[in-house]
């Protein structure tokens, strides 16, 4: 059977990238899917000269449904892990004024890694071993004005994984929700990120390794973020909506 695989998706963030050089130190083989996989050309001969893994890149486009199950049934054999890193931050004011834009952040975050994650579960059940794990956000877990739109894809997605763990109880198959908080990467340029609340792609890919590795479910990449959590979400509505953040 060869080397584990692991299966990327979104595979051109700076998060896909820690996390294929994390798996293959690790001895995977690589799968790369992005909507534009050409451009994943150098960073794929890197590994493959740093590490001695077969990295293999795939053009897939999640918002593109009938795509999804192309890409499962055309694998030549079905992957050990599969990471969603998928996700869109754009301006919410943009999102809050243009229905396009705030449907785009919406399908890119909850709909479509909810869905594609949903035909690999079905293909882990059968084979009865694997391991699925969903990036999500701390801005799931309660709705703030400077990011609600996103927050509430992301809290679909976070509800989405949490009923898939409980579906493939007994299963074989393992499912991790990753809230990493606040990211040293691309995406977040919206944020006003205070540095000490802030991990690095490398240490989000570390974090996910490891909660793999001792198959816990529900990570968060510091644990401060899950007290902060805990805090915010048990503020009154009447406080908490005059708060700023």
């Amino acid at each position: 059977m060869g080397m584990k695989q692991v299966l990327i998706l979104g595979a051109s963030s700076d998060v896909a990238m820690s996390l294929a050089r994390k798996y293959a130190g690790e001895g995977y083989d690589i799968l790369l899917a992005a909507r534009e996989p050409e451009k994943l050309e150098d960073d794929a001969s890197d590994l493959r000269v740093r590490f001695q893994s077969e990295v293999t890149l795939l053009s897939f486009d999640v918002l593109e449904i009938s795509a999804h199950d192309r890409l499962v049934d055309e694998l030549p054999r079905l992957p050990d892990v599969v990471i969603s890193v998928i996700g869109l931050m754009t301006d919410q004011t943009e999102a809050e004024t243009n229905a396009k834009a705030a449907q785009l952040m919406m399908r890119s975050n909850f709909e479509g890694p909810s869905l594609i994650l949903a035909r690999f579960a079905e293909k882990f059940r059968t084979r009865g071993t694997g391991t699925l794990i969903g990036i999500s956000s701390v801005a799931g877990e309660r709705g703030r004005r400077k990011n609600y739109i996103y927050g509430s894809a992301k809290a679909g997605f976070t509800t989405f994984l949490s009923g898939l763990r409980s579906s493939l109880h007994g299963a074989g198959v393992l499912v991790i929700t990753v809230i990493p908080g606040l990211l040293n990467a691309r995406m977040y340029k919206y944020c006003e990120n205070p540095k000490f609340l802030v991990a690095s792609p490398d240490e989000v890919a570390y974090a996910i390794f490891k909660a793999q590795s001792k198959g816990r479910e529900v990570i968060y990449t510091y644990s401060i973020w899950r007290l902060i959590m805990m805090i915010i979400k048990f503020l009154p509505e009447w406080l908490f909506k005059r708060l700023s953040f």
